[in-house]
């Protein structure tokens, strides 16, 4: 089990009492910002060409988790471990295809725990994962949820006005041969305003919704707000892309799988060869590409941070910043070419980093940061804690721990490590995540074990497996993911 150190808990002044005994007002709200294939690419993680002025705003409003991880790479998996509360050991969801009613009927997301006690919950753009195979779920919501679109073109040329293959994907339309299908454009970046694209648009929704929830204080509300950029393609209007100078943005230091790494291990290819003018080859590609792809993902940082910024300018000109919970979640990191890898599904630090951002009010001090190492699973049971609900009981597995000591003190330690976990090709790598080492445990087709081991303070950019040359490490890793329950397997589609 977790290794967790408690601290005590008392509940501001807003959450005093639980939900039950208190009236509709003093219910906190809570505000969830998703965002899509975001790494802490912002400012205030300290990357210093990122222009992110609206999450840095948050960070100094709140608590910034330095050391917070997904439970596993991939977005649907990823929702799940938010929405459900569950690490993908738990459940067996790992891959697309499986919708979690078919295995948890009767399960209890995290916006219907706080529909069963009081409050409202809304949501829209990309909150579940809607798309290869999967569908939103409706119980989870007090109106039907908005969605709008992951995979966007405005440049004619980017698709030729044809059905791609992501947007195939990403709209659940198979009756065609996906590889049938055409590529479309890996980035685009027309003169146009900010709601030409989803998430201006689904910022417009978000400021409605909150006004309307202003106009109705005595009842509280539970509002999931789903960006989907910088997910592929990037496709960002041209003002943000010009915030960059090209020529100066960070490349990948180190393009070379690590020395002593299984070679299932690392990811070349992938979804980004679903667009174009990407090589479909061995994932090595020319400086310029290389280049582009990553003044794409900058141009959309910024641009979904000024789409957020507008939300979050709207919290505060109704007031509502002072009783609202607000917490910035990345569903995964991604690879901007290191290891030669040009998006996530890998155990490793590039793919399972994430930014996590709370502000509470009457808890979080303003602009600090915590070392408490966090996990996705967390949020349920820290979320629920922090509005004085009962403790999350499932019926699913429940895996997280509450964070609100290390939101009262960022000094204080609730956990050690972190558990994640991909499952790659048949070979399932359970991972775990200290202040220093990660360790990941493969369990390959044939049964066999294999380790990798890294250390980040002497090896910061992965270059080498060092389980072979740190035994003590190994074993000292091996016995905290021994404590941990055996991983389920795969969980297939039942139709």
């Amino acid at each position: 089990m977790r290794h967790v150190v408690l601290c005590s808990f008392f509940l501001f002044s807003l959450v005093a009492v639980p939900c039950s005994q208190s009236s509709a007002a003093d219910k906190p709200n809570v505000l969830l910002l998703l965002v899509d294939d975001l790494k802490p690419t912002l400012g205030c993680y300290g990357d210093a060409v990122a222009v992110s002025p609206n999450i840095d705003r948050l960070a100094d409003m709140g608590t910034r988790f330095e050391l917070a991880y997904c439970n596993q790479s991939v977005c649907m998996a990823s929702r799940y471990n938010l929405l459900l509360g569950s690490r993908s050991t738990s459940t067996g969801f790992y891959s697309f295809g499986t919708e979690f009613r078919e295995v948890y009927p009767n399960a209890v997301t995290l916006p219907q725990h706080f529909m069963n006690n009081g409050y409202v919950a809304h949501s829209m753009g990309k909150v579940f994962h809607i798309g290869h195979g999967n569908t939103n779920d409706e119980a989870s919501w007090s109106v039907p949820h908005l969605k709008d679109k992951v995979i966007e073109y405005l440049v004619p040329e980017s698709n030729h006005r044809q059905l791609t293959r992501e947007e195939a994907l990403f709209t659940n339309e198979f009756s065609k041969p996906i590889r049938s299908l055409p590529r479309g454009a890996a980035w685009e970046s027309p003169d146009v305003l900010d709601e030409a694209y989803a998430d201006g648009r689904i910022a417009s929704h978000a400021v409605d919704r909150l006004r309307s929830f202003a106009a109705n204080p005595d009842q509280p509300f539970f509002l999931a707000v789903g960006f989907v950029r910088p997910h592929l393609p990037f496709s960002a209007p041209k003002m943000y892309w010009d915030l960059y100078d090209r020529d100066a943005l960070p490349m990948p230091e180190f393009e070379d799988p690590p020395e002593g790494a299984p070679a299932y291990a690392g990811k070349r290819g992938g979804e980004i060869n679903a667009f174009k003018p990407v090589p479909t080859g061995n994932g090595l590609y020319e400086e310029d590409l290389k280049r582009d792809l990553i003044h794409g993902y900058y141009a959309s940082v910024s641009y979904m941070d000024a789409q957020l910024g507008r939300v979050l300018d709207e919290v505060e000109t109704l007031g509502l910043d002072e009783n609202t919970i607000i917490v910035l979640w990345g569903d995964h990191g991604w690879h901007l070419g290191d290891h030669g890898t040009w998006t996530k599904h890998t155990n490793y630090e590039q793919a399972n980093r994430i930014p996590i951002i709370a502000y509470v009010p009457g808890v979080t001090k303003a602009g600090s940061n915590s070392r408490q190492i966090a996990e996705t699973v967390d949020l349920y049971t820290t979320l629920s804690s922090l509005a004085g609900l009962p403790k999350p009981s499932g019926p699913q597995p429940i895996d997280g721990a509450d964070l609100t000591p290390a939101l009262k003190d960022p000094r204080a330690q609730v956990d050690e490590y972190a558990y994640h976990a991909y499952n790659k090709r048949g070979h399932l790598g359970r991972a775990i995540r200290t202040e220093r080492y990660r360790l990941v445990e493969w369990t390959t087709t044939e049964g066999a074990i294999e380790y990798e081991l890294y250390d980040y303070k002497e090896d910061p950019l992965e270059t080498k497996n060092w389980a072979d040359s740190q035994p003590k490490v190994l074993a000292d890793m091996k016995a905290i993911l021994a404590g941990e329950p055996a991983a389920k397997p795969q969980v297939r589609r039942s139709r």
